[in-house]
């Protein structure tokens, strides 16, 4: 979501893209020996998913589904009849729990795969899809009124049926396989170290091959953009922010130069430790100006400016939100800010010396 100096500045200065434009849809273009790149609309501003494909000699292994939409079924329905006929889908790893990932997961199982991800993916992925609500749960409620959200609009969406994952992710039958830290995966003919990422997903699964420099990084590894870093209602004390930068300082003692990263989303990339040292400094920055946004007392809602740097419009602005609220709490927890509520019992945060 935060854009700043996570922008592509980046892009000459240390970061360089391989492939200049991404595979039609319903085509795949060959990264590497047995490993493919396919990408599937999203209905957002970021309005693609990148899904990469395993030759497993017998059988592809799917990285990442997409959302359970009749488009992007067709398009696998497109892509198992063309590039990639021939061969069954026999496992799915899903990087993480979120829908654009997750998406048909079932959807594949029900037609013989198997699914491959963490235990925390699963658990968070199987409890959201069979979690079905018409309007907003008094906890979410009253976490965004706590938080500032503005009275007219918080009115509007406790009238209005909330997201829900079985929107856009297909059922998904009891069991899978677990992927842990520290494991070696074999696929497409090569071991791949599985290491996890916090911050902007629990035990997000990132795969690095043995034998080449070549990285599948999903969302935890972006060239251009950093991924949403949220609190919500569920857990209101979280220091996703934390999370974050611990895992961008464990992946910098692995990071190479010539690692080939293949993202979620955007475009592969080379110049990896570069970008975890602006990933780094991008929410430093970012944590620099809230503080000094905070000289006077301000609700989560009144701290988009400093973070952002740009106009927030309706459509972002539930991410915002959790982003802004993830921001203060690590302020919190660093000991840089305190929070007290008002009259009304909205938190307000402001800087310590």
């Amino acid at each position: 979501m935060m854009d700043g100096s996570d922008s592509l500045q980046g892009a000459g200065a240390g970061l360089r893209y391989p492939f200049a434009e991404p595979p039609e849809e319903g085509m795949v273009t060959k990264i590497a020996e047995g490993v493919f790149w396919a990408r599937l609309p999203l209905p957002m501003a970021l309005d693609h998913v990148n899904a990469y494909i395993l030759d497993d000699g017998d059988s592809w292994t799917v990285f990442d589904t997409g959302l359970d939409t009749l488009r992007t079924r067709g398009i696998w329905v497109k892509l198992l009849a063309g590039p990639l006929r021939g061969k069954q889908v026999r496992r799915v790893i899903a990087s993480h729990h979120h829908p654009d990932h997750i998406g048909l997961a079932g959807w594949f199982q029900a037609g013989g795969a198997q699914l491959w991800t963490s235990r925390t993916a699963w658990l968070f992925a199987r409890m959201l899809v069979l979690d079905v609500q018409e309007r907003p749960l008094p906890e979410t409620a009253e976490f965004w009124r706590r938080n500032g959200m503005e009275a007219a609009l918080l009115q509007q969406r406790l009238q209005e049926r909330p997201f829900n994952f079985c929107d856009v992710v297909a059922p998904l039958p009891p069991g899978f396989h677990q992927l842990r830290d520290g494991q070696v995966f074999r696929a497409a003919g090569r071991d791949w170290d599985i290491r996890l990422g916090q911050g902007h997903a629990p035990d997000q699964i990132t795969l690095w091959s043995r034998d080449c420099p070549l990285v599948l990084g999903a969302d935890q590894l972006l060239p251009s953009i950093s991924p949403n870093l949220g609190v919500y209602a569920t857990e209101p004390e979280a220091d996703p922010v934390a999370d974050w930068l611990d895992s961008c300082a464990r992946f910098q003692q692995v990071a190479r130069d010539d690692h080939l990263v293949l993202p979620g989303h955007k475009l592969p990339f080379t110049g990896l430790p570069f970008r975890l040292d602006q990933k780094i400094e991008n929410h430093h920055g970012a944590l620099r100006r809230l503080h000094a946004h905070l000289a006077v007392p301000r609700r989560a809602s009144e701290c988009f400016a400093p973070l952002f740097k740009r106009e927030i419009t309706a459509p972002v602005y539930g991410l915002a939100l959790v982003e802004a609220v993830a921001h203060l709490n690590h302020l919190v927890a660093a000991g840089q800010a305190r929070r007290q509520p008002d009259e009304d019992g909205v938190w307000l945060w402001q800087a310590l010396a």
